[in-house]
């Protein structure tokens, strides 16, 4: 379908009347009778969209096809002020995570606890396991487990400030760090000198932190590097750039961590 806008385009203004709407992306899937997956590629502009597709579309959202087509697409003129304060909240729960600093330093030493004695979870490992813990919590819950923001670095994505943290930690006689050897490479590894407080954790977010614990902490730091940079969304976020948490709801297996109805209804 040509239209004279970029898939890109045509995503990016699906999701803005979207989230204007205060709809989840499973929401909006399930009334057009679309497959979620497919709304998310739709969504990302990897996918295109049929006219009846977009007519469907047009009829939840709200929007002329015409203004839709449009170069000057006023997305916000079309929505309802109840409906822009409700879609505030969404955005800036999904967008502005807030580091929660006793949290993150709890899940770093539970983390710790169980895999500290492992030779192979250095600085690289450890970073991974906390970018999947955080991550698959919000896919699962559509709420942060730490609020860390990680940017996108050549060797993965890695915590804003856990240099400050651990730093702190360490001075406060929380955490040792000590350079080891692991076959013929050296790597710097972290050792807990307390326990984590694990009141400070739900049930749900130990449980989320189990599993990736279970299934990644094992992994050489190449092959949980290599396994991070072929999830959604550290691989659609530019070198250096935050990667949002959004992007979580985009994952498909083996990464996506929550289960979703991906059939028509």
């Amino acid at each position: 379908m040509s239209i004279g806008l970029s898939q890109k385009q045509i995503g990016k203004r699906i999701t803005e009347l979207r989230k204007m709407k205060g709809l989840s992306q499973e929401d909006l899937a399930r009334i057009v009778k679309l497959s979620r997956s497919s709304l998310a590629q739709i969504e990302l502009g990897n996918r295109s969209v049929d006219v009846l597709e977009l007519q469907k579309l047009s009829l939840v959202l709200e929007f002329s096809l015409d203004d839709f087509m449009s170069k000057d697409f006023p997305a916000r003129k079309d929505v309802e002020v109840k409906d822009e304060k409700k879609a505030k909240k969404v955005e800036e729960r999904i967008s502005v995570p807030t580091l929660q600093v006793n949290k993150f330093k709890n899940v770093l030493l539970y983390i710790l606890e169980r895999c500290a004695g492992k030779p192979n979870v250095s600085e690289t490992v450890l970073y991974k396991l906390l970018y999947f813990s955080d991550f698959n919590y919000y896919e699962l819950y559509e709420e942060h487990l730490t609020g860390a923001k990680y940017r996108k670095l050549p060797y993965g994505p890695v915590p804003h400030k856990l240099d400050t943290i651990i730093g702190q930690m360490i001075e406060k006689g929380q955490l040792q760090r000590v350079k080891t050897d692991y076959h013929g490479y050296p790597q710097i590894r972290y050792l807990p000198l307390v326990k984590a407080d694990l009141t400070e954790l739900r049930a749900s977010e130990k449980e989320v932190i189990d599993k990736v614990i279970d299934q990644m902490s094992d992994w050489s730091a190449t092959s949980i590097s290599d396994y991070s940079h072929k999830d959604l969304p550290w691989e659609v976020t530019d070198e250096g750039k935050d990667i949002s948490y959004e992007l979580a709801f985009y994952r498909e297996l083996p990464y996506s961590v929550r289960v979703y109805n991906e059939e028509n209804e």
